[in-house]
């Protein structure tokens, strides 16, 4: 199924788990005043904000745990798997918000809520597999297709195009990349059965002749540029036509067209770039920053005083880190060495105990007695909660290098600063200070590939007790 088409079907599941959730909402409040007692809400102002804030979250849950991306799945574990991840994190995020709001809700309801949704929406995703089915043969099926090539890429686009025959879809012919007058049959072992092979020059009849929705291009580059003809007579026509760009170097890069004012420009992008999931990351970033900050607040004061009295200098400490793309930001901590730290860096370069550009050691002479405990429990990494408020950095992500650091790396390890920085990232969780440069890099760039809302949320939680017991850190 075409990506873009799969989105759809994204769209319409989250659409559906709203108006599932708002029944089980009702359900619930049903059920609750069937028992004696105090009132559901205090007020109607209160149940209507409970259930409009239960609409959002379950839906921001669906995208987070990833139901919307396997929307089109039938595998029965897979769908359940996510209904319970959603719900997890949905029942999380409500106890956090009604927290906020201070309210008297009745426990009772919570429970029966919590518990109801998620069989609903467990068995709306399993018995609403026939009009699944019915929307993705309206939106991917009953579509007949002309492969223009005989490669093994077209080969390979015939096999994904028979993988949806329930759906409707068909390959009508192939069309042979050398233009001859004769017909014949096209065979390949992989593909089902034996499609016919026309030359070239037939396409224009066949777009008059048989039903042709779409015409897909699987030819080398230098091929393309001899067909330009065939792509004026599809746009004539009016037929959808596709091209395989698999003669670009892609490596990591996803492909796509974009439009800047009228002019298309194919696109690779090394990076995420679903501005949806992005937005919400930093939504995420904004208000968890902004809550800590006024938590901690009494907490700063204390370490502030901490630090003066343990040691002549300043409270915090700052440093030109590179962030997004390399642009240079000022990064701050709570001061955990003494003032002349920096001067003193000559001294103990010898004493590096990380391969690589970068710069690190366990037992560093300059870190004050109170830097240490600091360190250990990453509580100098507290202002940095200021810089993820300001844009600067988010909560995960790769961690921000100095410039010196940047000059030294090699090629591929740059693309690690595609990503906005981090607090945390998968090195955390497999020892923060222990692992050797290149792993590092190379755990930055995975994460980058295999980006998602829910693999940060995982990233989050198995960093929190490493960071308590202090495991890893220097």
């Amino acid at each position: 199924m075409f990506t873009r088409r799969n989105r759809i079907l994204g769209v319409l599941a989250g659409l559906g788990d709203v108006a599932v959730v708002a029944l089980a909402f009702y359900v619930a409040y049903f059920i609750r005043l069937t028992f004696p007692g105090l009132k559901v809400f205090r007020t109607d102002q209160v149940t209507w904000k409970i259930f409009a804030s239960a609409l959002v979250i379950w839906w921001i849950s669906g995208l987070v745990s990833g139901a919307y991306r396997r929307a089109a799945t039938h595998d029965f574990s897979a769908v359940a798997g996510a209904t319970l991840r959603q719900a997890a994190i949905a029942m999380g995020l409500m106890g956090a918000w009604i927290f906020l709001l201070k309210d008297d809700i009745s426990r009772v309801f919570i429970v029966i809520f919590g518990a109801t949704a998620p069989v609903l929406l467990l068995i709306y995703r399993v018995t609403g597999r026939r009009l699944e089915s019915l929307l993705r043969q309206d939106l991917d099926g009953q579509c007949h297709y002309v492969i223009v090539g005989t490669g093994q890429p077209a080969v390979e686009m015939a096999r994904m195009i028979e993988s949806g025959e329930d759906l409707g879809n068909r390959i009508v012919a192939f069309l042979s990349e050398q233009d001859s007058d004769a017909e014949s049959t096209f065979r390949d072992s992989s593909l089902s059965r034996p499609y016919p092979l026309r030359p070239l020059a037939s396409l224009r009849a066949m777009l008059e002749d048989h039903v042709v929705d779409e015409v897909i291009f699987a030819v080398e580059k230098s091929q393309l540029e001899q067909m330009e003809e065939l792509f004026l007579s599809c746009e004539e026509e009016g037929v959808k036509t596709r091209v395989l760009v698999n003669f670009f170097p892609r490596l990591h890069s996803d492909v796509y067209l974009e439009k800047l004012k009228s002019v298309p420009l194919l696109t690779f992008g090394a990076a995420p770039e679903n501005d949806y999931l992005l937005f919400l990351k930093r939504v995420f970033d904004v208000i968890l920053s902004a809550v800590l900050l006024i938590v901690l607040s009494p907490f700063f004061l204390l370490v502030a005083i901490l630090v003066k009295l343990s040691s002549p200098g300043p409270v915090f400490y700052s440093q030109l880190r590179c962030g997004l793309n390399g642009r240079r930001f000022r990064l701050y901590k709570f001061r955990s060495m003494f003032k002349d730290a920096d001067d003193r860096r000559a001294e103990v370069m010898h004493l590096n105990e990380r391969d690589g550009p970068a710069f690190k050691m366990a037992r560093d002479p300059r870190t004050t007695p109170l830097g240490r405990h600091l360190r250990r429990l990453s509580i100098d990494e507290w202002p940095q909660l200021y810089n993820i408020l300001k844009g600067e950095m988010s909560f995960v992500g790769p961690r921000p290098p100095v410039q010196e650091e940047v000059e030294r790396y090699e090629r591929w390890q740059r693309r690690r600063l595609r990503m906005k920085p981090g607090l945390t990232c998968l090195w955390a969780l497999e020892g923060r200070s222990e692992l050797d440069f290149r792993r590092w890099m190379r755990l930055d760039l995975d994460y980058i590939e295999q980006w998602s809302l829910m693999l940060d949320f995982k990233i989050l939680w198995r960093t929190i007790p490493r960071v308590i017991s202090g495991r890893g850190a220097s």
